[in-house]
């Protein structure tokens, strides 16, 4: 039985909407010690355990939530790290309400327990006492590479250090993190985390090569020459989409990688980075996805004056988390739901000036069972912004697909993988959004965690 029966969450602070707006400080403050052992204190300790379910790293939700009732921080935090290279990130950016929250038993007849809050909580605190320190394992002797320093990668690339592998991670930009340093904005995920978060991996021996884009610099095939005998690619999704509409060229359009980049990996808000980027007056923001809440997020907190987000279905079928719906909504993002863009409208000199959409009406149900949007004809309108950001998803790069012996991918350009995240040559795996296309975080980890196994029983059958 829990020993708090409260129906809702144990609240948590944070910033004053009207504040946080127009600064990039972490939105949400996290628990004291007493907040947390009084959430914990929720758990039922259930016996078939359906939140671990629900996990993609199989945390041990249960055990390290007990540990936490009892005041036991350091006990939990173990608990976690077991599973879970990245509880801080996890804790702060996985969409807990369809994973692991989703399946708890006290989100039956009320809410369930803060499952993502209790682990960020677990994280942090260790960090801020300075005892959440790891020791480098006994070498194994053998080798493995691993392509990209995103979630997908350096979950692999730690599973595999905590085995005694050599393993050495290539990394495309001048910052391990992938989508955690360049796309998750500060006030959502502080890049301080992160980087805390890596350097424990390097503390396993994970070794970090940045600039290193293979496929240019050197190809998986000369990798394996260099004496590396299996290969795991996390390279993500950063090809961006656009719609394919007039003006898509003119001055100040962006896509949401370029623009989130500039701003979260090469410091644009900041005054002592001269890294440009527009100080935009009037935003439009297209697409309906947390990359989309990102980027409107961002605007405001560049100066913005008014910041849409034009979506073509409505609220019900957003993609985005609900959390970040509604922060977005009181922070001041107006939302323009049932509206499309046909046409970005430049003035004389090649610059933005304008928006013309056309109002949709939901139809049937496509084949992702969200219901299709049809314009309505003669509803066009304009909305005068000064800059556009596209965020209707985003591609694999082919770099590595097309420098690669061996390799297969599917139409959209994703690697083609079996249930151990081997990839059609052997000995080369691969996971996260080079598979799957863009998704989240965890789904990412998940890939990692996978390939690290299938590897470690590679190398051993070899």
């Amino acid at each position: 039985m829990a020993k708090n029966m409260s129906m809702t969450k144990t609240p948590v602070a944070e910033q004053d909407p009207k504040v946080r707006a127009r600064n990039f400080k972490e939105v949400t403050l996290g628990y004291t010690l007493e907040e947390a052992m009084l959430e914990a204190g929720r758990c039922l300790n259930c016996k078939n355990k359906p939140c671990v379910s629900g996990c993609p790293v199989g945390v041990r939700i249960p055990e390290f939530i007990e540990k936490l009732a009892a005041g036991d921080v350091e006990g939990a935090y173990e608990i976690i790290k077991s599973t879970n290279g990245l509880p801080a990130v996890c804790g702060r950016v996985c969409p807990q309400e369809n994973q692991c929250e989703g399946k708890c038993v006290r989100g039956i007849k009320g809410e369930p327990v803060a499952i993502g809050r209790l682990e960020r909580f677990c994280a942090d605190y260790m960090r801020e006492k300075g005892t959440a320190k790891v020791s480098k394992p006994e070498s194994n002797g053998h080798k493995v590479a691993v392509v990209g320093a995103g979630p997908s990668g350096l979950t692999c690339a730690g599973d595999l250090a905590k085995l005694g592998y050599d393993v050495t991670v290539f990394e495309a930009f001048h910052t391990a993190g992938g989508v955690l340093m360049y796309g998750i904005p500060e006030f959502r995920l502080p890049k301080a985390v992160v980087q805390n978060e890596i350097d424990s991996l390097k503390d396993l021996g994970v070794n970090i090569m940045t600039n290193m884009v293979i496929g240019k610099v050197l190809s998986v095939d000369e990798l394996f020459d260099m004496g590396y005998e299996a290969c795991f690619i996390g390279s993500g999704a950063g090809l961006p989409r656009f719609m394919g509409i007039e003006g898509e060229s003119l001055v100040g359009v962006y896509s949401a990688n370029e623009y989130l980049t500039r701003i979260n990996l090469m410091k644009a808000y900041l005054d002592d980075y001269d890294t440009p980027i527009k100080r935009s007056k009037a935003v439009a923001v297209v697409g309906g996805g947390n990359v989309a809440m990102d980027a409107a997020r961002s605007a405001m907190r560049l100066g913005a004056e008014h910041v849409y987000i034009i979506y073509r279905r409505s609220e019900a079928e957003m993609p985005a988390r609900r959390e970040e719906i509604h922060h977005a909504k009181e922070e001041g993002i107006e939302f323009m739901l049932l509206n499309n863009p046909v046409k970005i409208i430049g003035d004389e000199k090649g610059y933005v000036k304008g928006i013309e959409c056309v109002k949709m009406e939901l139809g049937e149900p496509d084949a992702s069972g969200r219901r299709s949007p049809v314009e309505v004809e003669g509803s066009n309108f304009v909305v005068d912004v000064d800059t556009v950001v596209m965020s209707i998803g985003t591609s694999p790069n082919p770099l590595i697909r097309t420098t690669t012996h061996g390799i297969e991918a599917n139409k959209k350009g994703c690697l083609v993988v079996d249930e151990n995240m081997c990839t059609t040559r052997e000995g080369v795996y691969a996971g996260g959004d080079a598979v799957t296309g863009a998704a989240t975080v965890i789904l990412a980890m998940g890939a990692g965690k996978q390939a690290a196994k299938s590897i470690d029983e590679y190398i051993k059958n070899k």
